[in-house]
């Protein structure tokens, strides 16, 4: 088995439960991890024998353009596209970050991670 990580995906989205969320949006990061057999493409240097990663960030980015009142929403479906469309892909964790959220204090960001094995 080996690892292929996407890390701090930059994205503006317009995710949250407060009205104000949707409108305005906020700033985003998202990291991507998958599990998958990467034996064959280090030994065929073919990228049909691994796991694109640019197919990875192309779901994270239209993913994250549809607005969820939660980041736990959000990374459920971009998982739930990487297991579809990338079949190689065993195990996948994602990470969403909201950058600044609105909150009372001073917090620099919020992350949800979920940590799912293919069914």
């Amino acid at each position: 088995m080996g690892k292929v990580q996407l890390e701090n995906i930059k994205a503006y989205a317009h995710h949250g439960c407060l009205p104000q969320e949707t409108n305005i949006g906020s700033d985003y990061l998202v990291n991507v991890s998958v599990d998958t057999n990467l034996l064959k493409a280090s030994i065929s240097d073919q990228l049909k024998d691994t796991v694109d990663y640019v197919h990875i960030n192309k779901i994270v980015k239209q993913e994250m353009a549809i607005p969820s009142k939660l980041l736990e929403h959000v990374a459920k479906r971009i998982i739930d596209r990487i297991f579809l469309e990338l079949p190689s892909v065993e195990k996948s964790m994602v990470s969403v970050s909201k950058i600044n959220p609105p909150i009372n204090g001073d917090v620099e960001k919020v992350t949800v991670s979920l940590n799912l094995n293919r069914e």
